[in-house]
């Protein structure tokens, strides 16, 4: 995989102050690493998300301090929970020769035959898994084709993945990535059921109070009629 150029400064503005930056639309981060000095850098936070977006954090990045070059992967993104924009990133620098363990997307490719001759939902249940490689052997993501589900409870495991080529998969192989569901399960079944049964009862019980309301209407209107005749007998 060919490495993204980044460049960034060192930074002098640390903790509280760190504020003055975000607001003039600088971000605040850190290179570290194994046997690495931890270095506090910054860069423009729009040239960070550019990248980020082409490489997640996986792709490997040359990343340029002045004139010292070091091979990253960007780790640990925080976001503003408001905004939704970074506020703090960390590059972990990496040894080229040196294998290392990262998650990786896994991402669900064309439509199932389940799902377009609408016998069943497909369910993606896991969005990615750990691998283990060198930093340059890092594959962006992990396409699965699922055309070929065509059934309900047809399904792909981790262990049914393509590995790319120097690549290790770690996560347990028998973890389901995608699984092929009922239109309409029998839980959402037995619910639907269960309002209608109570839908129909509440139902009955008005239909009940308004014959009952009725009959204690036409007791009291035969009460005053009955009144007059017993006084013309007197």
């Amino acid at each position: 995989m060919q490495s993204v150029v980044l460049k960034v400064e060192k930074r002098d503005v640390l903790g509280k102050k760190v504020k003055k930056l975000r607001k003039s639309g600088v971000l605040p981060a850190n290179v570290y690493g194994k046997d690495v000095e931890s270095v506090a850098v910054q860069l423009p936070t729009k040239e960070f998300e550019a990248t980020f977006k082409q490489t997640g954090e996986t792709g490997l990045i040359e990343l340029h301090i002045g004139s010292d070059k070091k091979p990253v992967l960007i780790h640990n993104v925080q976001y503003d929970y408001v905004t939704h924009e970074p506020v703090h990133a960390d590059f972990y620098q990496v040894n080229l020769k040196e294998k290392i363990k990262t998650m990786v997307p896994v991402v669900l490719v064309g439509e199932p035959k389940a799902v377009s001759e609408k016998l069943g939902l497909l369910m993606h249940l896991m969005n990615e898994v750990e691998v283990e490689a060198l930093p340059t052997d890092l594959p962006e993501k992990i396409e699965v084709d699922v055309t070929n589900m065509a059934a309900v409870d047809d399904q792909i495991t981790v262990s049914d993945l393509k590995k790319p080529a120097g690549v290790e998969i770690l996560t347990d192989g028998g973890e389901l990535i995608a699984k092929i569901g009922e239109l309409v399960s029998k839980e959402a079944e037995a619910q639907a059921a269960a309002e209608q049964a109570a839908q129909a009862e509440a139902k009955a019980e008005g239909a009940e109070g308004e014959t009952a309301e009725a009959a204690a209407a036409t007791e009291e209107a035969k009460a005053p009629a009955e009144a007059p005749k017993e006084e013309a007998k007197k």
